[in-house]
């Protein structure tokens, strides 16, 4: 009888220990305790935050189908891939030292020769407010860029962005950047950067960028924003990409990891061409203006960015871009969207049953001067050229880590169009999202 009362005693004091531990999720060691945290991912973490480590990711699988302007022929196609497959790796080394691993599994980022990282960067923050980021990482340019991908409003950010994507791909490159939040309502970066390109002398070719934030109202669901954009880089005396080319909002016409529309996908080509002769240009400059404002669950959003590629030799004429996009969202649900200093976070689910239901409309606006065009070709006519993308679509956030969405996308070009002289096209976008 005593034997079976110990062993009883014995048996609940281990099951309330073992509670106890899962809910106070507190492992005492020889030095700091460690808190262990598995919502969201995998984190670790000592008591005292002088270590973390955080083991996450995010899958995004893409089912899209597309037709006009957006393939070759005209006729209709579909693509069915994984627009990102990350596995996120970050911490902290003590105290001071921060560091972020990110592998895409779907190779979309990066490349086969360079590996294929999203991002691998080290930051110090030692010296606050200010942050020092070095490594290979993107560079900073843009509100909708700065926003995760996990959060953007559309799957695919703004069509305009596509006249200037050099300025916020790493490029498989390294940088060094400073960047800092400070009186409450104030971001500002800057960053040096080498990418993974060289010059006849062998030089890599180099980009500067610069960020400024003011959000004099930055709380979720109440929200005011400005911001400014730049960003340069030399390119004279270098072999490079000068076109103006964009997906017009539909990625799966030329995706680099997955099934696409293959040969019959179309990018349509504003302006530049691939493959510059080395000397023809001198400096490839971006400008770029942000603003947004949210009340609640509705939110408006917009940037205009431009771009110049100056030519360094009297047979070419300089190339010029601008664009524009204006985005207005509505949670259905009431919720509100999250907001950091200079960029967007998640919606998060009030209803755990129903989850959280977002509606939005988004217009792209881009032209392109390229005066170097004198003759009309196939699928270029002279003369300036112009697209206008809309999107409509709606997000479901099942719950904090799986978000549905659906959006129809549709073009219209001018002076542009695809082999078969389509200058318009349709088509839509279904993803499936995980985050942990």
């Amino acid at each position: 009888m005593i034997r079976k009362h110990f062993a009883g005693v014995a048996a609940s004091a281990l099951a309330m220990a073992v509670t106890a531990q899962a809910f106070a999720g507190t492992v005492t060691t020889d030095g700091a305790d460690i808190v262990v945290k598995t919502k969201g991912g995998l984190e670790v973490a000592t008591t005292d935050k002088e270590f973390s480590f955080k083991l996450g990711g995010r899958l995004q699988a893409d089912y899209s189908q597309f037709d006009g302007l957006y393939t070759n022929n005209g006729n209709s196609a579909d693509a069915a891939y994984l627009r990102r497959a990350f596995v996120e790796l970050s911490g902290v080394v003590y105290t001071d030292w921060a560091y972020t691993i990110s592998y895409d599994l779907a190779h979309n980022a990066g490349s086969s020769g360079d590996g294929y990282f999203d991002e691998a960067s080290m930051a110090y923050n030692g010296f606050k407010p200010v942050s020092i980021k070095f490594g290979r990482f993107d560079p900073d340019f843009g509100l909708e860029k700065a926003t995760s991908s996990k959060w953007v409003t559309a799957t695919e950010r703004n069509a305009a962005y596509d006249l200037v994507d050099w300025t916020m791909d790493k490029q498989n490159g390294m940088g060094i950047q400073a960047s800092s939040t400070f009186a409450d309502s104030f971001y500002a970066s800057a960053g040096v950067f080498s990418k993974d390109s060289n010059d006849t002398d062998g030089d890599s070719v180099k980009q500067v960028n610069g960020r400024f934030v003011f959000a004099p109202m930055h709380d979720s669901g109440n929200v005011l924003h400005f911001g400014v954009n730049v960003a340069s880089r030399d390119v004279s005396d270098t072999e490079f990409d000068a076109r103006y080319r964009t997906r017009l909002g539909m990625r799966g016409v030329d995706t680099e990891g997955g099934n696409d529309a293959g040969d019959n996908g179309h990018r349509p080509i504003l302006g530049g061409a691939n493959n510059s002769p080395a000397g023809s240009y001198d400096t490839d400059t971006a400008f770029g203006l942000e603003a947004a404002f949210a009340m609640g669950p509705a939110s408006i959003q917009g940037e205009y960015v431009s771009r110049k590629t100056k030519a360094d030799d009297s047979a070419f004429q300089d190339i010029k871009g601008h664009g524009f996009y204006v985005q207005g969202a509505y949670t259905l649900t009431g919720e509100s969207r999250g907001y950091k200093i200079g960029k967007f976070d998640a919606i998060k689910p009030a209803n755990k049953s129903i989850g959280a239901w977002e509606v939005f409309y988004r217009y792209d606006s881009l032209t392109v001067e390229d005066d170097n065009i004198t003759t009309a070709t196939a699928t270029r006519d002279v003369g300036d050229a112009e697209a206008k993308v809309h999107n409509l679509g709606v997000n479901w956030y099942a719950n904090e880590a799986v978000k549905i969405s659906a959006v129809y996308v549709k073009a219209k070009a001018d002076n542009v169009t695809n082999e078969n002289g389509d200058d318009d096209g349709d088509g839509f976008v279904m993803r499936a999202q995980y985050v942990f």
